[in-house]
């Protein structure tokens, strides 16, 4: 098949970045599948398509898509730092360290008050190094870590560096504490809430996520699944 020439290729091949606020329950690779099935429809013809940095399904929030010559720029995007909001709950755990695996009563946390917060807080601001959840994509002599996990294989990740450039806390009331985090590529919020609770010394699970900010890419200027789908062709 002849090369179509650059001056007849439509935008979408020849690159853009559709930024999307992926709902609860999808999974990345969900909406990334249905931009790429649009892209086609608009083009007529297949058109490359990835994504900048997996949400999990339990979390929503921005995700970076970009189209044609632009998926070339997919990893400079997931290098760039990002910013999240979430409420973590202390007191209980998951094996997942999230609500996809069931809630486990662990330690009393009626002793906990803001100096002790802030303490954690500090300790976990900077860069620290992180052991990976077991039920993550990372992978273990060539095998996907939640694959091993799920079949109840038991599993060490090495610990990696990155970088918590700024860990606040946005709300408390026990045993829920709101937080905003901005970090550096790498960083499992997951992986956050369990340091958090092992550091207050009663457990703590993160019950809620969203990815707000990719570099200078914002989720209010995000859309909906829905909405995008109906631009209209150029």
């Amino acid at each position: 098949m002849a090369e179509i020439p650059e001056n007849e290729r439509h935008p979408l091949e020849t690159g853009q970045v559709i930024l999307v606020d992926k709902p609860l329950n999808w999974t990345s690779f969900n909406v990334v599948s249905r931009v790429r099935n649009w892209a086609h429809k608009q083009v007529g013809r297949r058109v490359k398509t990835g994504h900048a940095g997996t949400l999990d399904p339990l979390a929503s929030g921005l995700l970076i898509i970009c189209t044609g010559k632009f998926t070339k720029k997919i990893e400079e995007f997931q290098a760039q730092k990002k910013e999240y909001t979430g409420t973590f709950v202390i007191g209980s755990v998951t094996k997942s360290f999230d609500l996809e695996s069931e809630v486990i009563p662990y330690g009393d946390y009626s002793h906990i008050g803001e100096n002790e917060i802030r303490a954690a807080v500090s300790r976990l601001t900077g860069q620290i190094m992180q052991v990976p959840p077991i039920f993550s994509a990372v992978k273990v002599d060539g095998k996907r870590a939640y694959n091993l996990a799920r079949a109840d294989k038991e599993l060490k990740l090495d610990a990696k560096a990155v970088t918590l450039y700024e860990f606040e806390i946005t709300r408390m009331a026990l045993p829920q504490v709101a937080f905003r985090i901005v970090c550096s590529k790498g960083t499992y919020i997951r992986s956050v809430a369990r340091d958090f609770g092992e550091l207050l010394g009663c457990g703590a699970y993160l019950s809620a996520l969203r990815r707000t900010k990719i570099g200078n890419f914002k989720v209010e200027d995000a859309q909906q699944v829905d909405e995008f789908l109906n631009y209209p062709k150029n």
